[in-house]
């Protein structure tokens, strides 16, 4: 399987994330694994600005515990965002 698509296949990720991660250097599940949720979404900030949401966060958090991103408490959202350095929801 090609990286592109072993990326794509993970919960909650698709082409887009996919190539957003392959621009980032992350090329495979296992980087992605190695080098974690916050510093992936740090990466694609750098690159992409705006277009790097905290659903975006959320979304490579749960593809590293293999969930969909609609799965990550709320709790855990909130500590995602403080490591990213993201504004607290209201």
């Amino acid at each position: 399987m090609d990286s592109a698509k072993e990326l794509a296949g993970l919960k909650g990720l698709g082409p887009v994330s996919a190539g957003w991660l392959a621009a980032a250097g992350i090329r495979t599940a296992e980087q992605l694994r190695s080098v974690g949720a916050v510093e992936a979404f740090g990466r694609i900030s750098i690159r992409e600005g705006r277009a790097a949401t905290a659903n975006l966060l959320y979304a490579l958090h749960a593809a590293i515990e293999d969930k969909h991103w609609t799965e990550v408490t709320d709790a855990e959202k909130a500590s995602l965002r403080r490591a990213a350095g993201l504004r607290s929801r209201p």
